[in-house]
């Protein structure tokens, strides 16, 4: 991540460039495979109050890199900014190298077996096909509702500074918050549960999103409870995850982020260009219509019980 982020920084052309972006992209995915290290390292009946720790440390990760990118590149220029992250990332690696488990894991075959795998995987577990588009849904939003936002506030009336709209980040705070009691509650009641709350927390923030633009109060407020309540629908949809397999947790977290992720990058392209398109309200509009689609797969969801997923463990080892 750090040599790719220093080639971004020192791109002279476009599609250099847009290649190192692409790689940043992927190698971003580092810190969502962490949540593989809790299935395998931490007891049954804690792995959700664990999971909420980890993804409070990305959370806190998500909004401190906002707000310094914007910060930074007010200062130091968007390429003086991502020399600094290189460097925050040559630290994280020394530090990880030093603290992380040595411990192999338990798969066998190669890397390309186990890609060709994951389609397979989506076939035969259906707690996995469910979360998985589920997730991509509110992730779309996520990434769409913050990609507008920036493209909004920088525009007229507005024409906020870098710096500015990434003080906006700050609203993510709650979201910090949410990921510690959602990890706590999924262990303590279950995780479809937590997941409809936090979704329709996220529902009722996308909505009241879309008129509140002009005011900056309300906006802050209303981003947190987005924030918050996708954050703590993550951490329960993610623990479902890891239960089906705990022993092996990777295969299933990966193909489980391949579909999370395509939603936030359509989610980020669309979110960018429908501002101009639709406008700020029908964008908001637009997301909150994603994450009632998450409600309505997981209201229906027959196989979100513990039996669906106890069945689906046998199943692997057999």
């Amino acid at each position: 991540m750090a040599v790719v982020l220093a080639a971004n920084a020192a791109a002279g052309s476009l599609w250099v460039l847009g290649l190192t972006v692409g790689v940043i992209g992927a190698c971003s995915t580092v810190g969502a495979q962490l949540s593989s290290i809790i299935a395998r390292f931490v007891p049954e009946g804690h792995r959700a109050t664990a999971l909420g720790i980890v993804t409070a440390g990305i959370s806190a990760g998500i909004i401190g890199g906002r707000i310094a990118g914007g910060w930074l590149t007010d200062v130091a220029g968007w390429r003086g900014g991502l020399l600094a992250f290189a460097l925050a990332c040559v630290i994280a690696a020394l530090v990880s190298r030093r603290t992380l488990p040595a411990t192999a894991g338990s798969a066998t075959g190669s890397y390309l077996a186990t890609l060709r795998g994951l389609p397979g995987l989506y076939l035969r577990f259906p707690t996995l096909r469910i979360a998985a588009v589920r997730g991509a849904l509110w992730f779309f939003a996520f990434c769409a509702v913050w990609a507008g936002l920036a493209v909004a506030l920088a525009q007229p009336p507005y024409s906020y500074s870098a710096e500015r709209i990434g003080l906006y980040a700050l609203a993510g705070l709650l979201g910090i918050v949410a990921t510690r009691i959602a990890g706590v509650w999924t262990d303590r009641v279950g995780a479809r549960r937590v997941i409809m709350i936090g979704l329709v927390v996220a529902a009722f923030g996308a909505v009241t999103l879309g008129g509140s633009l002009s005011n900056p109060a309300a906006t802050l407020v209303f981003l947190a409870v987005f924030d918050a309540g996708l954050f703590a629908a993550q951490v329960a949809n993610q623990s479902t995850i890891l239960a089906i397999e705990p022993a092996a947790p990777a295969r299933f977290n990966s193909a489980y982020m391949v579909v999370y992720f395509v939603g936030g990058s359509l989610g980020t392209a669309f979110g960018a260009a429908a501002v101009g398109w639709l406008g700020w309200p029908a964008t908001a509009g637009v997301t909150a219509a994603a994450i009632a689609l998450a409600i309505l797969l997981t209201a229906t969801d027959r196989h979100a019980s513990a039996a669906a997923v106890a069945e689906c463990h046998a199943s692997v080892t057999k």
